[in-house]
């Protein structure tokens, strides 16, 4: 699959803005675009023909990036289309959501060509592995157990199919912490991919409690957060997690940290 064959949406209002974004979905090899200027037209051309890409900025003269996101993933046919914000909102409650919907990336506003390039190389590689992928086939990858923990339903969704284009089909999901550390008692995990911020047992919490209290002790944890906070970050780190990951889960990133996790290598 190469990126002239990806169809694309942006969802621009602004005339110059859509026409620098367009030209730079160009530049960097795709050609199948249509653009709009809000969101309605939009999800009406979606239920004629599931786009691969929609790239939308966040305040749309109908609606928000983060409505827009929220309505395709409550349809079966949209909701594992990739999502892609370009947006210089900063702002915790707008962004938060887009995060928890599996957006592939948040761009800021403006953006380089090299962000694009690298987002859309992403969006690829996913599509890529998920459509290309054979259940068959016998990798080391095949009996590897996986834990995703996430109170966002969607974001365990997200998380989940990254990990089905990667090769592995063995993944149990739980909503919080202490729903984790239960199943943990029942299972052994090869892997732990854990959200930070969640009701009851958050991710901080669950990683002490692995290494101090349980009988996988070893397990490798990768904590994926949308957490800025210095103090809060260096907390995660001398947890002794294994990898912190910002969300949105870039797709390579996700790709590669397997790799490390099960081989030793990133190919």
């Amino acid at each position: 699959m190469t990126l002239d064959e990806l169809l694309v949406l942006v969802i621009e209002p602004s005339k110059l803005q859509r026409t620098i974004i367009t030209d730079y979905l160009r530049e960097v090899g795709l050609r199948d675009i249509e653009a709009f200027e809000e969101a309605a037209p939009a999800l009406e051309r979606m239920q004629q023909v599931v786009p691969d890409i929609v790239v939308s900025s966040m305040h749309l003269p109908d609606m928000t990036g983060t409505d827009l996101v929220t309505r395709m993933r409550q349809s079966p046919e949209l909701m594992d289309v990739t999502f892609l914000l370009i947006s210089s909102e900063t702002h915790y409650r707008y962004l938060e959501p887009i995060r928890q919907a599996g957006a592939i990336a948040i761009l800021p506003k403006p953006f380089c060509k090299e962000e694009l390039a690298t987002a859309l190389r992403n969006t690829m590689h996913y599509i890529r592995d998920l459509q290309e992928h054979d259940p068959d086939d016998h990798s080391e990858l095949e009996f590897m157990q996986v834990l995703i923990v996430d109170d966002s339903q969607m974001s365990r969704k997200y998380v989940r199919k990254g990990l089905n284009a990667i090769g592995i089909e063995q993944v149990i999901e739980a909503k919080d912490g202490a729903e984790a550390l239960q199943i943990m008692k029942q299972r052994r995990f090869d892997l732990v991919i854990s959200d930070y911020n969640m009701p009851n047992i958050d991710g901080l919490e669950l990683v002490e409690h692995i290494r101090h209290y349980s009988d996988q002790p070893t397990v490798p944890v990768m904590m994926i957060t949308s957490e800025q906070n210095q103090s809060r970050l260096a907390a995660i780190q001398s947890a002794e997690v294994s990898a912190i990951c910002n969300k949105p889960l870039n797709y390579d990133t996700l790709k590669q940290m397997v790799r490390q996790f099960t081989t030793g290598t990133d190919q």
